[in-house]
């Protein structure tokens, strides 16, 4: 049972690795401007965003829940970063704005929450009213996209060593402490039996409310992380960004989060980030309409949903097929007339 156990846990990251390195190989056999250094350097940039976001999202994901708000937070920290992070703003003043947009992650965080964990309000329902306050928000402030963005801030966000980003690295650890964190530790455990089972978990003396309530924040802390790396690619007060809500659960279930918590792995998510990415860097080189990325993700998540809980899929068929046949026999049995 544990051997099963492992290999459901190691199958995520095989897959995608899998998948990353033969996307990878195919497009360097086929386009020699895929593995430049300015394309590998574009690419690790364009992953960060989507990384940062579906590792928050993991977390709310791993106690069953949802957060859709998070494409509207990070619209709504880059557009702030319009007005407290400018060009020609000294280090103090971006030090100022970039707080203002970890604190709007934090409230925001905070509201969900209160919203999920006081209220007793579903996740994807609460979020989304938060989605539309966001969103209307980002609107007021910015009804076009204009007031650049600090191109000193831009230079410090996208340093590079090479072809590798700096920040890059640091999400990359941050993704493998995070899964020894969760894997290995007693918070850990602790998160996970929450979204397996919030009753025992709290019969067991376990702080399931805190540990629900940490979870939105986090995810939205995440999200507005993610905000500095999308205003870094846009560089503009733009009221318009990617849709990372759907993105980000996407990357995070491919990534191997279960629907139903208790299930994720945040190096996952960030190999699942950047085999997205990856997907959306090939395919302009190939000259293929960006309409197939979305219908390639589609696609992807079915499959991985049906690849990673494929025991859980067998048992139902099985018990289905079991009442139809016990259903059968007693109509057989049944006397005549």
């Amino acid at each position: 049972m544990n051997g099963v156990l492992r290999f459901r846990g190691w199958m995520p990251l095989a897959l995608l690795t899998a998948l990353i390195l033969g996307l990878g190989a195919f497009a360097t056999v086929r386009q020699d401007a895929f593995l430049t250094e300015y394309n590998i350097q574009n690419l690790l940039l364009t992953t960060l965003p989507l990384a940062l976001v579906a590792i928050g999202q993991t977390n709310a994901l791993l106690v069953g829940g949802f957060d859709v708000s998070v494409a509207a937070l990070m619209t709504l920290c880059v557009v702030t970063a319009s007005y407290t992070m400018q060009e020609g703003d000294t280090w103090p003043m971006l030090l100022v704005g970039a707080l203002a947009l970890l604190g709007l992650g934090l409230a925001t965080g905070v509201f969900n929450a209160t919203l999920i964990h006081v209220l007793r309000l579903p996740s994807i329902i609460a979020t989304l009213g938060t989605l539309s306050i966001l969103a209307g928000a980002s609107l007021l402030l910015r009804d076009h996209p204009e007031g650049f963005i600090s191109s000193d801030l831009i230079e410090v966000l996208t340093t590079s060593v090479g072809f590798l980003p700096v920040a890059f690295v640091g999400v990359v650890v941050l993704a493998v402490l995070a899964d020894v964190w969760l894997y290995r530790t007693r918070t850990g455990l602790a998160l996970r039996s929450v979204g397996l089972d919030e009753t025992s978990s709290r019969r067991l003396g376990m702080g399931t409310g805190r540990t629900i309530f940490l979870a939105f924040v986090v995810c939205s802390v995440m999200a507005s992380i993610a905000g500095f790396y999308s205003a870094a690619q846009v560089q503009i007060g733009s009221p318009i960004i990617g849709n990372y809500a759907l993105e980000s659960i996407a990357a995070a279930v491919l990534g191997g989060a279960s629907l139903a918590g208790g299930r994720g792995s945040f190096v996952g998510a960030l190999l699942a980030a950047l085999f997205l990415a990856l997907i959306g860097n090939v395919l302009p080189l190939f000259q293929q309409p960006t309409e197939y990325a979305q219908m390639t993700i589609g696609g992807l998540i079915l499959l991985a949903l049906v690849l990673y809980q494929s025991p859980e899929l067998l048992s139902r068929l099985r018990s289905s097929w079991g009442g139809v046949g016990r259903l059968g026999t007693r109509r057989g049995d049944a006397p005549a007339g």
